[in-house]
């Protein structure tokens, strides 16, 4: 099999990071991995665990493996999971204090390796960890990606494919703004099958209670499933996952990732879910919608929400 230079980098091998690490090497994203964890055990016990696929792998991978920080020096990619655990009835921004003190520890031995690729943030609250490592890096903004609305507006995709009894791939819907409760439906914007979902609400197959409500539950999904089994990991895995590939691949494709604002959407200096043109150079372009009048005052009462657990993290971190 030929090399590659493709070298991903996890950083926490938790649920959520050994779930996007299962999906990379089941779709064939990169050629080689390493896995960093606070608790090197885990992540040699991970790492020995995915290698059991390489025999049987229709598209199989060069290596994975156990590692440290200096193997961060030479990534293409890094992803990080790492943090602890949205408990049952917290909220994502409850986490901030905790988690920025472990993000800015991450930032500082990223930096130290030298990297100088791509970096690609689940870790929660993650618009605001994103922001979090970006200052402490000093990286250029670009190449530093959260995963943003990207699993928000899945969920809500397949929401609304549900209801209107379409494929989920059919469905062009989006939750922009914190990935959480203050996340805004973006139904402006949003098509089934190329229509615009305004024309089904006039066809009387969906209505403007219904769509309201299938925001809710897309927005409350996490809740649920953490009462249900403790913790959520698939859906952002495979999210992740979209997001190094095109990243790899130099896709130039525009996904609802976590980009920093410079006046985009009228807001500034807050790293947030909005449409984005991924590539081999991180995200390269915002794409600035128009939005209607009230998804413009949510989507500022959004960014001003984050800014919030900004000023939160920055006090943590000093």
């Amino acid at each position: 099999m030929k090399k590659t230079s493709n070298k991903v980098v996890l950083i926490g091998a938790g649920a959520v990071g050994t779930s996007f690490m299962y999906a990379a090497i089941n779709q064939g994203v990169a050629e080689n991995y390493v896995l960093i964890d606070a608790f090197p055990q885990a992540a040699e016990g991970n790492a020995l665990d995915l290698a059991d696929t390489m025999a049987v792998l229709p598209t199989s991978f060069t290596s994975i493996k156990a590692g440290n920080y200096a193997d961060c020096g030479d990534a293409d990619v890094i992803v990080i999971t790492a943090g602890r655990p949205q408990k049952e009835g917290e909220t994502r921004l409850d986490m901030v204090a905790g988690n920025a003190i472990i993000m800015k520890s991450i930032a500082e031995e990223v930096k130290k390796s030298g990297f100088k690729g791509i970096t690609v943030i689940a870790s929660n609250p993650v618009d605001v960890l994103t922001y979090v490592y970006q200052k402490v890096t000093g990286f250029d903004e670009h190449k530093v990606i959260g995963s943003g609305t990207t699993l928000d507006s899945a969920r809500l995709r397949r929401l609304v494919a549900d209801k209107l009894k379409v494929s989920a791939q059919s469905v062009n819907a989006f939750l922009a703004g914190e990935h959480g409760d203050s996340s805004v439906a973006v139904w402006s914007h949003a098509t089934v099958m190329e229509k615009p979902i305004f024309k089904y609400i006039e066809e009387g197959k969906i209505s403007q209670a219904e769509l309201d409500q299938i925001r809710e539950d897309a927005v409350h999904m996490a809740y649920k499933i953490i009462e249900l089994k403790r913790a959520t990991f698939y859906g952002i895995g495979v999210c992740l996952t979209r997001i190094v590939k095109a990243v790899l691949r130099d896709e130039m494709v525009t996904l609802m990732v976590g980009a920093k604002l410079n006046g985009e959407f009228n807001n500034k200096d807050v790293y947030t879910g909005v449409p984005a043109i991924i590539g081999k150079d991180g995200w390269s372009e915002i794409i600035n919608w128009d939005l209607t009048k009230k998804e413009q005052e949510q989507f500022n009462a959004s960014c001003s929400t984050l800014k919030e657990s900004i000023a939160k993290a920055e006090v943590a971190i000093k």
